[in-house]
């Protein structure tokens, strides 16, 4: 316990700074690399065309999004048809069969880097630069783009503004990605990752056999992984294994990097927002002196922002809770042919990182939707294995970045509709009011995670093709299958790697759900921003209700896991939850 508490302390003082630093670039305040970036970013748009006064509404902002994602896929594609060519590929590693080749540059654009086939012997060091790792720093950026430019709606500072896609994207990855990820891929390579050009090395083993150990630019590809919450790694077992994560030093840097920049989108939120609320009141009043005073964790968030991330940190709490309990019980299975449970369930995790850490990394990267594993999920107990299938059916435990506070501000307007219905007013959020077009925005949205998550897995077991991938029959299966396609739907990409998915039907199926999971979503909700910024500013009064206080980021937790309650629970019950009850019965 005290492992993750520690773990969690030190992520709140690392994610303030890096907040604030993130909040200064996406409202083009001063930061102190501007001297150096400023060239770099002037170079860039001289070379590109890209006029940076230019702005866009909501709706060029989607299509230059969705446009310049479509290119990359075509291109991404071609790579990795024809990757067996003799470039960067001394393992020899053929072109990409035409489904697994669509199903991984879907997964790789969309930021879910959901593999169906095993890093070392999939892709060639080509593949893994020009695809894999190019489009971990544009998927990334394209993410966290579109929240900036949501928030700027929500800001309204504007009324058909809200900032340039090109401008925004080519900001993020040269003053946020690209040196986090120099600075942390160096702390990698000093961990003992590799990062080389080497083909495969055969070693001979103590027990006299032949093994074949991976080299590659894996440390390149290891810190973007993480930090743009990407997932997929370079090796088929990713972080679990020694080449990609050696040490626990290593395994807190790659915690912190995929928690790092979905926590800053929460505080880039509180700030951006805070200031036009700030202006608003100012020209109400007169008085500046009338907003100087906040509290010290306002001042820290934004008032809006400490609610929001309040709320997402109850929800990770009570799932870290839950997954580590469960974890540390053990399998009454095992004891009973003779096993020591004492310290736990320990199958499918490594010895250097342990229940605690393996419970925090597992909660983790399912919650910042990132993908990567330290553990085997499919070992995990029922309990333990819910957690992360819940939290991606829930998609707002902190989430992607960007994306999963999009996903959240949508949660947030339903319960103010919700309980403006209770006290018999209209809601506002935001200081706009909420009204029919936004909510039925938000409701088609919302529905659309589980619809796509429900739908697809129920034709998983309802079709021959479908049913021959699962390996485990029974309550597992269907979790196997639930898992795969809420990983999909989430963007998140992890497995729990028992189904046979390197099929037509799980590729292409698959494909679709990360395809519509991510778009989907991300017009929505910038139709819903683009709604609210053209509307003026409504007056506080006695009986508004307030966003920015404990008490709401309760009523959002409460709403979230009602909302999750009737969409999911069925389907649960018929997984993990029977599966839990079978074992100790």
């Amino acid at each position: 316990m005290l492992q993750l508490v520690l773990t969690i302390l030190i992520y709140l003082i690392i994610v303030i700074p890096v907040g604030r630093y993130m909040y200064h670039i996406a409202a083009g305040k001063h930061t102190f690399a501007d001297p150096l970036f400023n060239r770099v970013d002037g170079a860039i748009y001289k070379v590109s065309g890209i006029d940076p006064q230019k702005g866009m509404n909501w709706k060029q902002y989607v299509l230059a999004l969705v446009g310049t994602n479509a290119v990359m896929v075509a291109i991404g594609y071609i790579i990795l048809r024809i990757q067996s060519i003799p470039l960067f590929n001394p393992n020899g590693i053929k072109g990409m069969e035409p489904t697994l080749a669509f199903n991984t540059i879907i997964s790789f654009m969309t930021n879910t880097n959901l593999q169906h086939y095993s890093g070392e012997s999939g892709l060639s060091y080509l593949s893994q630069m020009l695809v894999i790792i190019f489009m971990m720093f544009v998927s990334a950026a394209t993410g966290y783009a579109a929240c900036v430019a949501f928030i700027r709606a929500l800001a309204g500072k504007t009324k058909d503004n809200v900032g340039n896609f090109f401008v925004d994207i080519v900001r993020i990855t040269t003053r946020i990605l690209l040196p986090f990820s120099i600075v942390g891929g160096l702390l990698l390579v000093w961990q003992g990752v590799p990062q080389n050009f080497d083909g495969n090395i055969v070693v001979k083993t103590l027990e006299g056999t032949y093994q074949a150990i991976a080299m590659g630019p894996i440390a390149a590809l290891e810190i973007i992984k993480h930090l743009g919450t990407n997932g997929g790694g370079f090796l088929g077992a990713n972080s679990t294994t020694p080449l990609e994560n050696p040490t626990i030093l290593s395994n807190l840097i790659e915690l912190y990097s995929m928690m790092l920049m979905p926590g800053a989108c929460v505080i880039t939120f509180g700030k951006m927002v805070g200031d036009s609320r700030k202006e608003h009141r100012q020209k109400v009043t007169q008085d500046a002196e009338c907003v100087k005073h906040e509290s010290f964790t306002a001042r820290l968030f934004g008032r809006e922002g400490r609610s929001i991330f309040l709320a997402m940190g109850i929800l990770f709490i009570v799932g870290l809770s839950l997954c580590f309990w469960a974890e540390s019980q053990g399998n009454p299975l095992l004891a009973d042919i003779g096993l020591n449970q004492s310290m736990g369930s320990m199958e499918g995790k490594e010895v250097r990182f342990g229940v605690a850490q393996s419970a925090m990394f597992t909660t983790v990267t399912t919650s910042f939707t990132t993908g990567t594993v330290n553990n085997m999920h499919d070992t995990l107990t029922p309990l333990g294995g819910m957690v992360p299938l819940l939290h991606m059916m829930l998609n707002v435990v902190f989430g992607g970045k960007g994306v999963g506070l999009m996903n959240m501000i949508t949660y947030a307007i339903l319960a103010v509709f919700i309980c403006g219905l209770m006290v018999g007013r209209t809601p506002e959020y935001l200081g706009k009011k909420i009204e029919g077009r936004e909510m039925k925005l938000a409701a088609i949205c919302i529905i659309i995670h589980p619809f796509l998550i429900l739908t697809f897995s129920a034709l998983a077991v309802a079709t021959t093709a479908g049913l021959a991938g699962i390996t485990n029959p029974g309550f597992h299966g269907l979790s196997q299958v639930l898992y795969e396609f809420a990983s999909s739907a989430a963007n998140n990409g992890s497995g729990f790697e028992g189904l046979a998915d390197n099929t037509y039907f799980w590729n292409i199926t698959t494909g679709l759900v990360m395809f519509f999971g991510r778009y989907l979503s991300i017009v929505i909700q910038m139709a819903i921003a683009g709604s609210l910024m053209k509307k003026n500013f409504v007056n506080e009064s006695a009986g508004t209700l307030r966003t920015s206080t404990v008490s709401f980021a309760i009523i959002l937790v409460f709403v979230v896991y009602i909302f999750a309650a009737l969409t999911f629970f069925p389907a649960l019950a018929l997984g993990p939850i029977a599966e839990h009850l079978t074992i100790w019965s």
